[in-house]
């Protein structure tokens, strides 16, 4: 972890930097770290959340400047308690990752770029829909919307670029492709993925213990159903 590096975010988080790639290795450091963090927190930590290639630390900046006086500011502090802690940091195996399975509806309705895609791809719907359904995703990172999942990586062989122009709205549940990246919107938004397919499964619960159904690190399996 030589090539770390930590920059400030805002007056009271801080950011923690592996890459600036899609890559699963430096996605499980990043997600490790933001999990280590919850389960040994520091005093006025809050809370650590995981993108792409990044972990970014929010804390309590008084409860943080109380706790620690040795050190010059706040910042100081939790990137040293950041520091400390990826040198002691356990990664877990791909094989402990939960494994969720979405059905997906694939029609004009539920998909109206799924034949977008195909053509682009010069495949048939059909096939299209066997490439997408026969991988599994890494969930990345959540985000754009509560619950909002970018996974990938899609098959190069139906990755398929964002629209030029967003859509205004984009159904709740709509699978899209963006690139080489899957995701399911999990509220109505305007948005600009190529739209292929449609789920019924609630991606966001905001009165529920676990607001979100899936987690930075989980794995999921597309299902075709009618």
């Amino acid at each position: 972890m030589d090539e770390v590096s930590f920059y400030p975010l805002g007056d009271s988080a801080l950011t923690v930097e592996f890459g600036n790639s899609i890559s699963v290795d430096l996605n499980r450091i990043s997600v490790a770290l933001a999990d280590q963090m919850a389960r040994e927190p520091f005093p006025g930590f809050i809370e650590a959340v995981p993108a792409y290639a990044s972990t970014s630390v929010f804390y309590d900046l008084v409860e943080v400047r109380r706790s620690y006086p040795e050190f010059e500011n706040a910042y100081s502090a939790v990137r040293n308690l950041t520091k400390r802690l990826l040198k002691t940091i356990s990664i877990p195996d791909e094989s402990a990752s939960r494994l969720i399975e979405i059905p997906i509806r694939f029609d004009i309705d539920a998909g109206p770029d799924l034949e977008l895609v195909a053509d682009r791809s010069r495949l048939s719907v059909e096939a299209v829909i066997e490439i997408f359904t026969d991988t599994k995703y890494r969930v990345f990172m959540l985000g754009f919307l509560p619950g909002f999942s970018y996974m990938g990586e899609v098959d190069d062989r139906i990755a398929t670029p964002r629209k030029d122009t967003p859509r205004t709205r984009v159904a709740r549940g709509s699978v899209g492709i963006a690139g080489k990246q899957t995701g399911i919107y999990s509220l109505e938004s305007p948005g600009g993925w190529q739209i292929i397919g449609r789920t019924d499964i609630e991606l966001f619960t905001p009165k529920a213990a676990e607001p979100c159904l899936l987690r930075p690190g989980d794995q999921v399996r597309f299902v075709p159903v009618k």
